[in-house]
């Protein structure tokens, strides 16, 4: 492995619907915690007739979910500065720069590819192990949650941090 810290790394997914629209976002905490969240879509965000939401509707985005820049500080708040790790198959650079422009900010938090992390891993093993473990445990690809927990336990596979009786817990915000 080339991360040489006990310290976990940050693990962050970013659901969108059509152009990268940021739908649902779920990120870990330094104590192996999930926060996540739906995304209230802005009105400039909607412009289009009939834009996609992913696995969402507008009523419940904007019934569920908290504004974008809340989103943002919550997130400058737990990861000020870090590198956070996402799956690679995402939409998140793209999804992570529309949230932040909408704003004229510049993202506090740099993207890098899980795979990464992991020496004896290249991007295609990883993505492999990736599917595996989704279909292993019913997990739905992209949602923001699923692919931060499928992360979790892929790093306490090849990385070998976490304690045996780790379980995920997660917390709404907003």
């Amino acid at each position: 492995m080339s991360q040489t810290s006990n310290a976990l790394p940050g693990f962050i997914s970013i659901e969108t619907g059509d152009g990268a629209l940021p739908v649902a976002v779920a990120w870990t905490l330094a104590d192996g915690r999930v926060k996540h969240t739906l995304i209230q879509p802005l009105e400039s965000w909607l412009e289009e007739e009939d834009i996609a939401l992913g696995d969402y509707d507008e009523e419940t985005l904007h019934t569920l979910g908290v504004r974008p820049l809340d989103v943002i500080r919550e997130l400058e708040a737990d990861h000020d500065g870090a590198t956070l790790y996402v799956n690679g198959v995402g939409e998140e650079f793209e999804a992570l720069e529309r949230l932040f422009d909408e704003y004229s900010l510049d993202p506090m938090v740099e993207l890098a590819p899980a795979h990464q992390l992991y020496d004896e891993l290249d991007a295609s093993q990883w993505e492999d192990e990736r599917r595996k473990l989704l279909d292993e445990r019913g997990l739905t690809p992209l949602n923001a949650e699923h692919e931060v927990e499928v992360m979790l336990l892929l790093h306490q596979q090849f990385a070998d941090q976490l304690p045996d009786d780790f379980a995920l817990d997660d917390e709404s915000f907003g």
